[in-house]
């Protein structure tokens, strides 16, 4: 009786305790969503709504790099005042300038208001980079990775089911002002969320607590941060990483468009249904796969995948094979990010931890400007075939690192577990 009296008032704790954890990880999981969507939502539109306002195979490239370039830009920015004042101020203002993007998008009539949002948008994209940091702050050292899992997940379903909102929203005539008008709903939406629901995971006292080492390390350019906390090479793979899936994400649509004649409702489609084969990898997957293999194994797999995906691609014919083409590359890029977000985090002070988040949204950013703008000028003067083995190749720079990284691996920043 004495054991089951004890017991009732122990779980009621458990449960409570478990509640506090998974709300906030809910609401981080829905704004890091929104933020992947307003970037996807536009990729099956470009093609089609481009040529409409005059643009051409460039203006597609240069209207996703724009976005990349500002992102770049401003991720440190926003990390590093995540560190100041907190994160949750810092995320719900990344939301209401995201919304406000994309009613400009919405309201676009000409190819100058359509670059306006995006660079709009990028300016504004420090989402994806604070919830990563605000994942780091609310997990247990143990539970890291599967913490940087759900956000994982949260970038597979939003880079994916954007273009399927996107494709479907605007139809056989392409148009971009319904997507516009949802995007922006949806990051308003998000920003009530984070105002009601939200609690700051990087509350004053801690921020007065690492006051010291933060304004020291504030006087610290990038490189030198990354230099001294020996993350240089893993903040590139971030670099590599997205360069391989834009580069993917920019193709696949003039590809199928070209090949198999398909307009913005059959890629978006495509997008969609290989978004929920990603959530669930992300989402149920990876935190027992890691658990299993170990982080840099399991990315030395990944990898692999993306190269075969890549490789297939170049020499596929035929809808069966391009489709499984695409999610081999896609299936395989899927894990890689929580599991650089989980090493990334072991391997920094919690004192800059935003700033060294926000560092890797700015490579990740910077990558998803490289690849469609390298795919764009390889595809002018050759063929998608040889375009592809761009990826290919991005992926053999990828491998060698985590090669290098399996045979002397950089130690990690002690640090206490919290529960």
């Amino acid at each position: 009786m004495l054991a089951a009296r004890l017991k009732c008032p122990i779980r009621l704790i458990w449960l409570k305790k478990q509640a506090r954890q998974t709300a906030p990880m809910g609401i981080l999981f829905f704004t890091a969503v929104i933020d992947l969507i307003g970037f996807g939502l536009i990729i099956p539109i470009l093609p089609f709504v481009t040529p409409k306002f005059g643009g051409n195979h460039f203006d597609i490239a240069l209207l996703i790099a724009c976005y990349s370039i500002c992102a770049g830009i401003c991720g440190p920015f926003w990390g590093k005042l995540s560190d100041r004042f907190g994160r949750k101020p810092i995320l719900l203002i990344c939301l209401a300038g995201g919304s406000l993007s994309y009613l400009i998008m919405a309201f676009s009539t000409n190819l100058e208001m359509l670059y306006a949002s995006r660079i709009a948008a990028g300016i504004m994209a420090g989402n994806f980079g604070i919830a990563s940091a605000m994942v780091a702050d609310m997990t247990s050292v143990q539970n890291r990775a599967k913490g940087m899992g759900l956000i994982g997940a949260a970038f597979g379903i939003g880079l994916v089911i954007g273009p399927f909102i996107g494709g479907f929203l605007s139809g056989d005539a392409a148009d971009h002002r319904l997507p516009g008008f949802v995007a922006s709903g949806l990051s308003f939406a998000a920003l009530l969320a984070g105002t009601f629901f939200l609690r700051e995971s990087l509350p004053k006292e801690k921020r007065q607590q690492h006051h010291a080492q933060r304004q020291k390390q504030s006087k610290q350019s990038v490189l030198t941060l990354l230099k001294n906390t020996r993350n240089t090479l893993l903040v590139l793979q971030y670099f590599i990483h997205n360069s391989c899936v834009s580069l993917s994400t920019y193709l696949f649509p003039l590809w199928v468009a070209a090949r198999l004649e398909w307009g913005p409702k059959e890629t978006g489609l495509t997008f969609g249904a290989v978004g929920i084969l990603m959530a669930i990898i992300q989402g149920r997957m990876i935190g027992p796969l890691i658990k299993r293999f170990n982080e840099l194994p399991l990315l030395f797999g990944c990898v692999t995948l993306m190269l075969a995906g890549y490789l297939f691609s170049a020499v596929a014919e035929g809808q069966q094979q391009m489709l499984a083409a695409f999610f081999m590359t896609l299936a395989g890029a899927t894990c890689c990010i929580p599991i650089l977000s989980s090493l990334l985090s072991k391997r920094t002070p919690l004192e800059v931890r935003g700033r060294m988040m926000g560092t890797s949204t700015a490579a990740s950013a910077w990558g998803r400007t490289f690849g469609p703008v390298a795919a764009a000028v390889i595809l002018s003067i050759g063929s998608f075939d040889i375009t592809w083995l761009l990826g290919a190749l991005l992926c053999g720079f990828y491998l060698s690192w985590i090669f290098s990284e399996l045979r002397n691996p950089t130690p990690e920043v002690e640090e206490k577990a919290e529960v």
